[in-house]
């Protein structure tokens, strides 16, 4: 005769990963993959549309916000967009474990459309990179936990005040703060990390914020009504602060720095950050044995394998271009619009 009783609380808060994927992953994971062709194609638009705004008036790495004025950067701005609700509603289906590392076919979208759009160099070890980062995301979704179950906005908010959350999420901000007062005015122009470190950081909060979000919105088209939640609204009001300061500060790097730098650089960042937080926040990993832990970690660290050897990669193209090592920017010209173009191993000593 089978007992009911405890049991059926752990029930609800998880799914059997005895039976594979639920239905709810399957959900995110094709929302996850729409939305990596969506901004993985946005970011060259939007690099298109900088460097024309950048061609009348002061480039966006300089402070100026002429692209504001430019037709084809608020097309790539929607095409974004159309790709981040893709991915919101990803996250209120399933695991950030799950849904952030396919953010890796968004970076070899951009890598193919730079080389062929922006004719920025790709060669046989991008190619490399790029599918040791498609390698390292399919063996993560391969072994992802099972969407947590949560039936409140309530509970995502008691998740998000435990004391390990809290701990880092103050110093995840204080270290924002540090960045954006101290070392972007001085290092902004010179380290492509600066720009980077920004939107990553910042982006780890706004995942948890978005997933929260995300599913007050699923349950109340359910039928269970969490906008009068208040704690829903807070929720939305940091997910607008954060996507505010990320897409100020990766406008600064795109126009800055090269794309096949910019998208692999901000993958790594954004992607360890999350998921080191939504283990933090929904504790992906307690119904985990240690071999599926230890499979995620080799998928991750074959991402980060492939990402590093495009960021050489680049690296070796822009160095073999540049006669001699230069401390200043050197300049070259692309499609009518003097670039700089900064060399990747100052980068690299950061």
């Amino acid at each position: 005769m089978a007992v009911s009783g405890p049991a059926s609380s752990s029930e609800r808060l998880w799914s059997d990963p005895r039976k594979g994927m639920s239905s709810d992953n399957i959900k995110g994971l094709v929302l996850a993959l729409s939305s990596s062709f969506f901004i993985g194609a946005s970011f060259i638009v939007k690099k298109k549309g900088l460097k024309i705004a950048g061609a009348s008036g002061v480039r966006a790495g300089a402070g100026g916000y002429s692209y504001l004025y430019e037709p084809l950067w608020w097309v790539g701005m929607i095409t974004m967009v159309v790709g981040e609700i893709a991915n919101f509603a990803a996250y209120a289906f399933a695991p950030a474990i799950l849904v952030t590392p396919l953010g890796a076919l968004s970076i070899i979208i951009s890598a193919a459309l730079a080389h062929i759009i922006l004719r920025e160099r790709l060669n046989i070890f991008g190619i490399l990179g790029c599918v040791l980062c498609v390698v390292g995301s399919t063996t993560i979704v391969l072994h992802a936990p099972q969407e947590r179950e949560i039936v409140s906005v309530k509970e995502v908010w008691d998740l998000a005040t435990e004391p390990a959350f809290l701990l880092y999420a103050a110093f995840m901000i204080a270290t924002t703060l540090i960045l954006i007062i101290h070392f972007v005015p001085r290092y902004g122009q010179t380290y492509v990390m600066v720009y980077i470190g920004v939107c990553s950081i910042v982006g780890s909060l706004s995942v948890m914020s978005v997933k929260a979000l995300g599913i007050a919105l699923k349950l109340t088209f359910l039928g269970m009504n969490q906008l009068t939640y208040p704690q829903t609204w807070a929720f939305t009001m940091i997910v607008i602060t954060c996507v505010i300061i990320q897409m100020n500060y990766l406008n600064k790097a795109l126009d800055t720095f090269n794309t096949a730098v910019v998208s692999p650089t901000y993958y790594v960042m954004f992607t360890t950050l999350t998921i080191l937080a939504s283990i933090i926040m929904f504790k992906d990993w307690d119904r985990q044995g240690a071999i599926q832990i230890f499979t995620q970690m080799c998928g991750f660290v074959t991402i980060l394998a492939g990402t590093f050897l495009l960021h050489r990669t680049k690296d070796m193209v822009e160095a073999s271009s540049t006669p001699s090592f230069s401390m200043r920017p050197s300049k070259h010209t692309e499609d009518g619009c003097e670039l700089e173009a900064i060399p990747l191993q100052r980068q690299a000593s950061l």
